[in-house]
C-alpha cells in the first residue's frame, strides 16, 4: 500500500523525467534548417530543392544515463518500507539528474552554429523541477523517520 507523500513526489519526478523526452531543450535555425535538441538526441528539419525532411541523431550516452535515472526514481517509489535506502537512492538521483542536466547543456552547445541565437524550451528547465520534487521526497522521508522515532518513544 503506497500512501506516503514521498511516493507522490518521486512519481512526479519520474513523470517530469519522462516529459523531458518529448519536450525540446533548445531550438535554433541555421542556414535554412531548424535544429531541435531533445533529452535523447538532435532532430534537424531541413529544406532542400526536392522538399523537406528530418534527420534524427540519437545520443547513445545520453540514453544510457537517462534510462537508469528514470528507473531509479520509479523503483524508489516502492521502497517506502526501507526509508534509509529510499533516502540514499533519492540523493543518488539528485546527483544523477544534475549530471544529466550538465551533460544535456554540453550537448546543446554542439548545435550547428553554436548556442548563440538558440531559444531554450521548457525541457531545459525540467531537470531543476525534477530535483525539486526529489528534495521534497527527502523531506517527506525525514518526516516519516521523525514520526516513527516519536512513536517508538511512546512504547
Amino acid at each position: 500500500m503506497i500512501q506516503r507523500i514521498q511516493s507522490i513526489w518521486l512519481f512526479l519526478a519520474f513523470f517530469i523525467l519522462v516529459l523531458m523526452t518529448f519536450l525540446p531543450l533548445a531550438t535554433k535555425e541555421f542556414d535554412g534548417s531548424e535544429s531541435v535538441v531533445y533529452a535523447l538526441g538532435l532532430k534537424t528539419e531541413f529544406q532542400s530543392a526536392s522538399g523537406s525532411g528530418y534527420k534524427v541523431a540519437l545520443s547513445l550516452p545520453l540514453i544510457i544515463i537517462y534510462i537508469p535515472i528514470a528507473l531509479i526514481c520509479f523503483i524508489n517509489i516502492f521502497n517506502f518500507r526501507k526509508r534509509n535506502l529510499q533516502k540514499r537512492l533519492a540523493m543518488l538521483s539528485i546527483v544523477l539528474i544534475g549530471g544529466f542536466a550538465f551533460w544535456c547543456s554540453i550537448y546543446v552547445k554542439e548545435l550547428p552554429g553554436g548556442i548563440e541565437g538558440a531559444s531554450f524550451g521548457i525541457g531545459a528547465y525540467l531537470p531543476a523541477v525534477a530535483i525539486f520534487f526529489v528534495v521534497l521526497a527527502i523531506f517527506g522521508i525525514n518526516k516519516d523517520e521523525r514520526l516513527i522515532r516519536s512513536a517508538e518513544r511512546l512504547r
